[in-house]
């Protein structure tokens, strides 16, 4: 069981930046962040796997958001810039097997319990 506590969500206007933080009790393969929207069905955002930290983005936050992980600090981290009302959503991180690179939530064993990330026009 890992244990995953997220922080950081907020407010913000179209354009601009968050930074959301999840402090892990360990590192699994692969670490990722995905997110829900009221309505529709929790979307993979962004992983990241291995040491070496190789990472994975959906197209929808390509170029926009960054994924990484701080091993010393047991953090994991988003950071989300040029925001849009579409990225609004509760934003989970996880941990997961090797396989979620793929951002399907299927591989995915842990789950923190989430922080809300609204972005108004």
């Amino acid at each position: 069981q890992v244990y995953l506590v997220e922080s950081g969500g907020g407010s913000v206007q179209a354009g601009g930046s968050l930074r959301l933080s999840c402090e892990v009790s360990r590192f699994t393969s692969c670490m990722g962040w995905f997110r829900q929207a009221p309505g529709k069905e929790h979307e993979g955002v962004a992983a990241i796997c291995s040491a070496a930290g190789v990472t994975y983005y959906a197209d929808s936050v390509k170029g926009r958001f960054t994924i990484s992980q701080d091993y010393g600090k047991n953090t994991l981290s988003l950071q989300m810039n040029s925001l849009k009302p579409e990225d609004t959503a509760m934003y989970y991180c996880a941990a997961g097997n090797s396989r979620l690179y793929t951002l399907d939530r299927r591989y995915s064993s842990s789950w923190g319990q989430g922080t809300q990330v609204t972005v108004s026009s």
